[in-house]
């Protein structure tokens, strides 16, 4: 696996070295919901090969290569690419001519939508799916419209327009799991890869969260590591050697998405809420949620 790890930010700061004007990156914060959209006629170029901490979609109208960890994936008719931010890839064309769109966003525009919520138990940008869908001439011209729409959204004052992407977005998601994303054969995966496919299906098989009447029950890495049968240590070297991320902080940045989901869409008390997701004390989620927020759950919670 690559050791690069390309954020938004590295990746605009390379389109403008490039000197490549695809789109207006200026209103990209850190720790912000991110979405962006582009035409793919500027993109004949070689694209580096790393990881990224965002999220792509790439609906190609083209020939060219991808390098996608290990496996060569040559394009030569329309194509959706769904790429794993945890996979490095790199792209070379085969040829000027390039049509198509992409658009990337980050896991805060994912989780600021109820509807992704299924997209997350799907195999869809996930390291043991393939990422590529090939697409027929009545799926091509669809998606066309799809993501024709998401660029003029994208770029007009419509003040509900973050609203109607992100339904032009779950339709395409939608339109991959018709044509049934494939899993990669388990046999072909690494043991490594293996585990953290049964630790990630095990943790988003526990939410949504439905009642306090069934709070959250495997809260902690040795709780997992004991329902899978295996070592805690062995989880998290696994864990981490997929996700550069340790099982930990992948168990509390769910469990962050899921506080804020409570406290939005909900009448549930602070209380009720820190209880469910595993607290003992509302003190010891108020200073979790604080942790993360940088605000209260009853500040967060009266925003809405």
């Amino acid at each position: 696996m690559s050791d690069q790890l390309e954020t938004i930010g590295d990746y605009y700061k390379r389109i403008r070295e490039s000197q490549l004007r695809m789109f207006d990156s200026d209103e990209f914060e850190i720790g912000k919901s991110h979405f962006n959209i582009s035409m793919r006629r500027y993109c004949s170029f070689k694209s580096p090969y790393n990881r990224r901490d965002y999220y792509k979609i790439s609906f190609i109208i083209g020939k060219g290569t991808f390098q996608y960890g290990q496996q060569k994936l040559y394009i030569d008719r329309p194509a959706l690419f769904f790429p794993s931010p945890n996979i490095p890839y790199s792209w070379e064309c085969d040829g000027d001519l390039q049509e198509g769109y992409f658009c990337l966003f980050n896991q805060e525009f994912f989780n600021g939508n109820s509807e992704f919520k299924l997209f997350k138990k799907t195999s869809l940008f996930k390291e043991w799916s393939m990422p590529v869908i090939f697409l027929t001439e009545e799926q091509t011209q669809l998606v066309t419209v799809y993501f024709e729409q998401m660029y003029k959204l994208n770029n007009s004052a419509y003040p509900f327009r973050c609203g109607s992407i992100k339904s032009h977005l779950a339709s395409v998601l939608h339109l991959a799991l018709e044509n049934r994303v494939e899993d990669v054969d388990l046999d072909e995966l690494s043991a490594n890869v293996r585990l953290y496919r049964l630790f990630d299906e095990l943790l988003n098989k526990q939410f949504p969260l439905d009642s306090p009447a069934y709070p959250l029950a495997l809260k902690t890495a040795s709780d997992f590591a004991e329902h899978l049968n295996v070592h805690v240590n062995h989880l998290n070297s696994s864990v981490k050697s997929v996700t550069n991320l340790t099982t930990t902080q992948i168990i509390k940045e769910r469990m962050f998405e899921e506080s804020k989901n409570l406290l939005k869409y909900t009448n549930w008390d602070i209380a009720e809420i820190g209880y469910t997701l595993g607290f003992d004390q509302p003190s010891h989620f108020n200073n979790f949620f604080k942790k993360y927020a940088n605000t209260s759950p009853l500040k967060f919670k009266h925003t809405f």
